[in-house]
């Protein structure tokens, strides 16, 4: 049986994994013609992290799922706990980037490694986190999760309605973000200039 929370995970977490790569893309493309649009950009990609996987994902993730697996499994421990360091750390560490694309942005040339550097780490560690709750803890989940665990976690998740997944209908305060993304950012990321 697929669980509905399950499916929208592994929806979210795709969509994070674009919106990621497509980050990266956008970095290693550079500011060109036109910083102004690379900057806002870059601004709106990083405010859709900071936005929806840290702040609805993420939570019922820590509340709902990683408590009882590792009630339940508790060979999964290890995993779980650096899971839930992730979490703890990963608003912060998104802001973190919001400030050095700032500093990037008015600073000069001279904080653009910085940013860059921080940049890819953060999507390393992201993605690499995405493959733990895929590989390890969702598995366990599985085989442990009761009826009653499932039903919780289903009617939080389903809640949740990342529009980027495109499996919802439009929400206008995400379509103005997308829009910026998609209208301004480069090909392939977008429909912009380059």
């Amino acid at each position: 049986m697929v669980h509905e929370s399950l499916r929208i995970i592994h929806e979210e977490h795709a969509a994070l994994a674009a919106m990621l790569r497509s980050t990266l893309a956008l970095v290693e493309h550079g500011p060109g013609e036109n910083p102004d649009n690379f900057f806002q950009v870059l601004q709106a990609m990083l405010f859709y992290i900071d936005e929806f996987p840290e702040r609805l994902h993420h939570p019922k993730e820590s509340a709902l799922l990683f408590p009882p697996v590792a009630r339940l499994a508790p060979h999964s421990r290890f995993v779980l706990e650096r899971l839930e360091n992730d979490h703890q750390r990963g608003e912060a560490a998104v802001r973190e980037l919001q400030h050095q694309l700032i500093a990037w942005e008015l600073l000069g040339e001279p904080r653009r490694l910085a940013f860059e550097q921080a940049v890819r780490q953060h999507i390393e560690f992201y993605l690499e986190h995405m493959r733990l709750e895929e590989t390890v803890i969702l598995p366990e989940a599985k085989k442990v999760l009761s009826p009653a665990d499932w039903n919780e976690l289903d009617a939080a998740f389903i809640t949740n309605c990342d529009p980027l997944t495109g499996k919802y209908p439009r929400d206008p305060g995400f379509d103005r973000l997308f829009s910026r993304i998609v209208m301004n950012a480069p090909a392939p990321i977008g429909f912009g200039e380059g």
